[in-house]
């Protein structure tokens, strides 16, 4: 038996930087002293999200991802907790930029980088203005508390994403995202929907799937503003929602889980072993045709 307890927090993020990183902080001690061993934190959570609009300032805010100093602080604060402690950020490599992962083990150590695969674009999340495609492909990681994977926000909504961490032996998917109100469709709601897709991935590949989101109203300073919604969930193996936020204030949510009884039946299923690989040619394609 391995019982691990899985946390997902979130908070409101402003322009008072170190503010932000307190309030981090803040949940993930709480999430600790609840008992649990994976902490995850909401996408981009060091700053608002500036990708409301598009504002070439806003690359001011990247940093490299060797020595990075929120990167290092929140490997202290892992250390010391002794929990496994992804971490989001905006990472400059070069001419380029990202949005990036860190994924900080159980004793600090920094075990490797994903970078988003999927880059949105659109009213309120002009993503592709500030960040390249993602080029680590998808990645999963031995932790101290199971073998992870990870996706950022828009990997979310993309089931070959989510397949291919199971694939290559996740134990829980792990999803940091910053997803509210479209401001041209302002009564449009897309929580459900965000919800049911990851709880999907959960049924489908038959592992737990946790979800963090930010909360609070964000104003650009063109005057474009997205409410986030918060809703962060822990959905089983069953995509049934064990532990779920509201909508509008700071939370930590915990569940647990035996990592050893859920791969014994991922295992007896046959999900993967029924796989027709043969017959998946297309969805090499973008337009469906060979």
């Amino acid at each position: 038996m391995r019982s691990v307890c899985f946390a997902a927090t979130q908070f409101a993020c402003g322009w008072d930087l170190p503010a932000n990183l307190e309030a981090a902080e803040r949940v993930i001690r709480q999430a600790a002293g609840l008992g649990a061993n994976v902490i995850l934190v909401q996408e981009l959570f060091a700053t608002p999200y500036f990708c409301i609009t598009q504002r070439p300032e806003y690359f001011k805010l990247a940093a490299p991802f060797d020595g990075n100093p929120l990167i290092a602080r929140f490997s202290d604060l892992a250390r010391e907790l002794g929990v496994v402690l992804p971490c989001s950020f905006f990472e400059r490599a070069g001419p380029v930029f990202f949005n990036s992962v860190a994924m900080i083990d159980a004793d600090g150590r920094i075990l490797g980088l994903y970078r988003k695969s999927h880059i949105p674009q659109g009213p309120g999340y002009e993503e592709k203005f500030y960040f390249s495609h993602g080029d680590t492909g998808f990645r999963v990681w031995d932790t101290a508390f199971g073998r992870l994977g990870l996706g950022i926000c828009w990997d979310q909504w993309f089931p070959e994403a989510a397949r291919s961490m199971a694939l290559m032996g996740a134990e829980a998917l792990l999803y940091p995202t910053a997803i509210g109100s479209e401001p041209p469709s302002p009564g449009y709601d897309s929580q459900p929907h965000w919800e049911m897709t990851m709880r999907g991935h959960a049924a489908a590949n038959i592992l737990p799937v946790l979800a963090s989101n930010r909360i609070g109203r964000e104003i650009a300073p063109e005057g474009v503003e997205v409410t986030f919604y918060g809703s962060s969930f822990i959905a089983d193996q069953a995509g049934q929602v064990l532990a779920k936020a509201g909508r509008d204030r700071e939370e930590v949510i915990t569940a647990h889980f035996d990592l050893d009884a859920i791969a014994e039946l991922r295992q007896s299923w046959g999900l993967f072993r029924d796989r027709r690989i043969d017959l998946y040619g297309r969805l090499h394609t973008l337009d469906g045709m060979k």
